[in-house]
């Protein structure tokens, strides 16, 4: 399992990126998307 935390300094929010198996899911996810379509394409997973 590899949890990774996604944060944007400009608005102080974090956002968890959580990928085991080929399958990840987003917590606390950010408006902008663009981040996490990019970490999943990278580690080969699928966003749940």
């Amino acid at each position: 399992m590899k949890i990774e935390q996604i944060y944007t300094g400009c608005l102080a929010q974090g956002a968890y990126f959580i990928s085991s198996n080929g399958e990840a899911v987003v917590i606390d996810p950010l408006r902008e998307i663009q981040p996490y379509i990019d970490r999943a394409t990278a580690d080969n997973v699928k966003i749940k």
